[in-house]
């Protein structure tokens, strides 16, 4: 089976290489491609091939599914990928989400939608394999050490907060156990925003300055003792192909919300 892919973000940071991976696979093929900063403009010139491959960009997500496709694949913008998700699971269309932003409360109407149409989604907030390790890794930890933070750094101009790599981590950190608060935020004097902000229960601290892509860090502590697991991004959106690659093979043969790639490594789908 040759599955039939559309790029939204097709001319963005991540979503060149992505569409870059479907074009050299094997059992993939680009249907279509979307990008509001290059529509009218072919793919293979916007990807830098030596001549055009015949697929004209669109500036909107009609347009784009239009074409015969199987999986749908998002890198564009915080505030459209909701819609652009909601709309291709209408269209019957696999999803494969990978902009963040999105909260536990979109993915659960996200979730509800996919199920009632009977399409396969695969939301992740990281889809690099080592950022995947980093959880999963996180997540054992958590079962054992009663205490733990987030902490995440990012590039200054970084629209959305925190990423989705440290809000997933967070989010599914705090479903494994609610750590520990040994001194209530509510009592603490001076500013409690201090203390980063809660999700699912875990406390999670942002930085946006120059010189870094992403680290996300889950950070354990017990008496005398700490333990780190962290992830670093380099300057590439290479690391991120595979990931959604393999997403996007499986969210077309199940129904439903997976949320996060480790659900796919790990023997959950």
């Amino acid at each position: 089976m040759v599955i039939k892919v559309c790029v939204a973000g097709v001319s963005g940071w991540t979503g060149s290489e992505v569409a870059r991976g479907v074009i050299a696979s094997k059992d993939m093929v680009l249907s279509s491609a979307m990008a509001r900063t290059t529509r009218g403009r072919d793919v293979g010139n916007v990807l830098g091939f030596d001549q055009a491959i015949g697929i004209e960009i669109n500036d909107n997500i009609r347009d784009a599914l239009n074409a015969d496709t199987d999986v749908f694949i998002d890198y564009t913008k915080t505030e459209v990928v909701k819609d652009h998700v909601l709309y291709a699971i209408e269209q019957g269309i696999a999803v494969v989400i990978g902009t963040s932003g999105l909260t536990a409360d979109d993915y659960d109407e996200i979730a509800e939608r996919a199920q009632e149409r009977g399409v396969g989604v695969v939301g992740g907030g990281n889809f690099s394999l080592t950022a995947t390790m980093m959880q999963h890794l996180a997540l054992i930890a958590a079962e054992h050490i009663p205490q733990f933070e987030v902490l995440e750094c990012a590039w200054a101009e970084k629209e959305d907060v925190p990423s989705g790599t440290a809000r997933e981590l967070a989010e599914k950190l705090g479903d494994v156990q609610k750590p520990n608060q040994v001194r209530p935020i509510n009592s603490l004097h001076g500013p409690h925003e201090a203390r980063g902000a809660d999700i699912n229960g875990v406390q999670v601290h942002c930085v946006r300055i120059p010189g870094f892509t992403l680290r996300c860090e889950a950070i354990f502590g017990m008496k005398g003792e700490r333990l780190v697991i962290s992830h670093e991004a380099g300057q590439s959106a290479e690391p991120y192909v595979s990931g959604t690659l393999l997403a996007a093979r499986k969210a077309v043969t199940f129904k439903g919300l997976v949320r996060g790639l480790d659900e796919l490594l790990f023997g959950k789908q």
